[in-house]
């Protein structure tokens, strides 16, 4: 169901691009700017099994997005740029801006040196037991337990269920199905239990997944300290927000903040919503950010920047650099508002 959606989308995006269209939906759906998404940048791998390569771009991918931007003549801004010419309605000129979030070493590895080429500023929004290192990267740890075995078991439905993971197609497919029923389960500790039995099973040691992609907080310290680097927050577990109690909700924004900023010793005023989407994050959400003081919040809903977004500081938009949509020739859809607006029905705010 997935490789349909993706194959969907990829023909949508080249339908606009061999159609010109894109160019015409400009005026109308670019909006004063764009915040792009991002959580790994780093060279693909040769693995034939690779379920969340949609998380990851290639460092050739970014630079190129880059030069597309300042062709164009876009500034390319911090979030506190963001939430000044929201606020202040400064819109004379387009802006881009772009956030990764997670925390991961080669946002310092590899996106840092690209955009230190075009002197662009990035931020980073930090999951505090990632760089802990006692957190749980649920979706890598899914990965490498179907990655070592031929077949899984799982309770899904409350009934024993074998999955063929026998050849890379198999994997695929388990991941997806195993992933989506995770996804569903009502609290995070009923995701957590199934994640961690089914890699004691298959013997992956999910405690050191955290400390081998992200970074720590030493690292973070040195990180920070270069001038084209905001760090944000990104809750403490990397949670789902919406099925938490108020209370919980509250304590995972504001302890993220409290941990990063004094370990960092650097104030923390933007937030990334885990996971992000219309299921993870509506409008208690956005309340709650607010009223915890972060100027700026931003989603996993698509969509470009308008004047309108001034009015939801906490329920930002951002277009996904995808790393299974990596070709040129999409660039300039991304940025001209046109598949966005496609996927939002032309609705230029997705804020309910």
């Amino acid at each position: 169901m997935k490789l349909l959606r993706n194959t969907v989308i990829r023909a949508g995006l080249e339908a606009l691009y061999f159609s010109g269209a894109h160019h015409l939906l400009r005026p109308i759906f670019a909006g004063v700017g764009i915040i792009f998404m991002l959580h790994h940048v780093r060279p693909r791998g040769d693995s034939e099994f690779q379920p969340n390569h949609h998380l990851e771009v290639e460092p050739e991918f970014l630079r190129a997005m880059l030069e597309h931007l300042r062709a164009l003549d876009v500034d390319i801004v911090t979030m506190d740029e963001v939430h000044q010419r929201l606020q202040k309605r400064n819109f004379a000129r387009r802006f881009a801006c772009f956030t990764l979030d997670d925390g991961y070493r080669d946002n310092r590895d590899y996106a840092l040196p690209v955009m230190r080429e075009f002197d662009a500023p990035l931020t980073v929004y930090v999951t505090s037991d990632f760089a802990e290192g006692t957190g749980r990267l649920w979706w890598v740890a899914l990965e490498k337990a179907i990655a070592k075995t031929s077949s899984i078991e799982v309770p899904i439905g409350g009934t024993a269920t074998r999955l063929d993971t026998s050849t890379p197609a198999a994997k695929q497919a388990a991941f997806d199905r195993v992933h989506d029923w995770l996804r569903r389960l009502p609290g995070e500790h009923d995701l957590q239990r199934e994640i961690s039995a089914l890699c004691t099973r298959h013997d992956v040691d999910e405690s050191l997944i955290a400390r081998d992609l992200c970074m720590s907080w030493e690292e973070l310290k040195a990180f920070a300290d270069d001038s084209l680097v905001t760090i944000g927050a990104h809750t403490v577990t990397h949670c789902h927000l919406a099925r938490l109690s108020e209370e919980t909700a509250w304590l995972e924004l504001t302890e993220s903040r409290t941990r990063i900023e004094a370990k960092l010793q650097r104030p923390v005023l933007h937030l990334a919503y885990p996971y992000g989407d219309r299921i993870a994050a509506g409008q208690r959400e956005f309340a709650l950010a607010k009223a915890a003081g972060f100027k700026t919040a931003v989603t996993t809903r698509p969509g470009m920047i308008f004047a309108e977004s001034a009015d939801h500081m906490t329920a930002l938009q951002r277009v996904s650099l995808n790393g299974n949509y990596q070709d040129e020739r999409i660039i300039p859809v991304l940025t001209s508002g046109a598949a966005t607006a496609m996927w939002n029905g032309f609705r230029r705010i997705d804020a309910a």
